[in-house]
């Protein structure tokens, strides 16, 4: 069975536990007094072990090992950090990390909190056919729970990034999104839902837990369109192929998100050959006025249709740019002119 093990979250720092260190260039650095001394391990050369007490203790364990990795270009320092509530022995294979990542984690700890107890929510956004104005799907976008801690959905993602953490919040955000649709949406409406290319490794084992939360809950996968965010700094072209390959094999649908402006439309839309592609908001913006934005739309919009791709406008929030975009063959629309992101769809509102 194949496994990946990015996307399991890091066990949660507590008050007590135990730091083990992995010092691959030596001996591990001198500690003053007040923070005790390493114990090393017989059984496994470089390893070392040290107690602490409290989260300050740990925090200035953590900083004193990063200024001695400063000053003697020590880089070859890794450390596990194991709380003894959860067991009094470290694990028997304990994964180690970066004392950045550690540091990191402990400065946000109220964002990393968020992340480790899913303690957010999916809002949908609808989207229309441009001609009919008739719904044709909505799009999920993480928010904070109306009753729980407030939060910047950019910050949330670039601390998970920070921390090691980003493929676990990219699949909770993803589960989160199918479990919200099962309970509002009807079948036939399209789920838009977006995950990042760099959170999935291994698309057999990463993409399985949503497979299986849509499974559970007994929605169509046809009803399901997954879009790629990042566009333009797609860097792997074949891995995110495979990833692709694994949406569609399920019977799911797949979109470009933020396709525009630096973006290598004829050579990336060819080769990934995605169902929807959307437009980036920047271009949207004010399109009706500008010429140099109309014949890029037009000239992205030319590209999707030869490789048989829906073109979705989105950030549309002027009736103006909904007109110039529709008269250039735009055949979706989403945007705040047609309704924000909300936690219950717009017919129920």
């Amino acid at each position: 069975m194949e496994i990946c093990t990015n996307c399991t979250g890091i066990e949660t720092i507590q008050d007590q536990g135990v730091v083990l260190l992995k010092s691959l260039d030596g001996e591990p650095p001198q500690l003053p007094a007040s923070l005790g001394s390493w114990m090393s391990d017989s059984r496994k050369p470089q390893h070392y072990s040290l107690q602490y007490s409290s989260i300050e203790q740990l925090i200035e364990l953590l900083k004193l090992l990063e200024a001695s990795a400063s000053v003697t270009s020590h880089e070859g320092i890794e450390v596990n950090i194991s709380g003894t509530t959860h067991s009094n022995r470290p694990a028997v294979d304990p994964k180690f990390h970066s004392l950045s990542l550690y540091l990191s984690r402990i400065r946000h700890h109220n964002l990393i909190s968020i992340i480790q107890d899913a303690e957010f929510a999916s809002y949908m956004q609808p989207i229309f056919d441009a001609q009919s104005t008739g719904l044709y799907g909505y799009e999920f976008l993480l928010r904070s729970l109306p009753t729980g801690r407030d939060f910047s959905p950019f910050e949330l993602f670039k601390v998970a990034q920070e921390t090691g953490l980003h493929s676990f919040l990219d699949r909770q955000a993803r589960i989160s999104a199918v479990h919200t649709s099962s309970t509002y949406l009807p079948q036939g409406l399209k789920r838009f839902i977006n995950f990042l290319p760099s959170s999935i490794y291994n698309p057999n084992f990463c993409l399985s837990h949503t497979f299986k939360a849509i499974d559970r809950t007994q929605q169509d996968p046809k009803d399901f369109v997954f879009e790629v965010v990042e566009t333009e700094r797609i860097v792997d072209i074949h891995h995110l192929q495979n990833i692709f390959k694994k949406f569609k094999e399920y019977g799911m649908k797949v979109a470009l998100d933020d396709v525009g402006i630096g973006f290598s439309t004829v050579d990336t839309i060819s080769r990934l050959a995605p169902d929807i592609v959307k437009i980036d908001r920047n271009l949207i913006s004010l399109c009706d006025s500008n010429e140099n934005k109309l014949h890029k739309i037009k000239e992205i919009v030319d590209v999707s249709k030869l490789h048989g791709a829906l073109i979705l406008a989105e950030g549309i929030e002027r009736a103006e740019e909904w007109v110039a975009c529709k008269s250039l063959g735009v055949q979706l629309v989403q945007g705040y002119l047609f309704g924000k992101p909300l936690a219950v769809p717009i017919s129920l509102v």
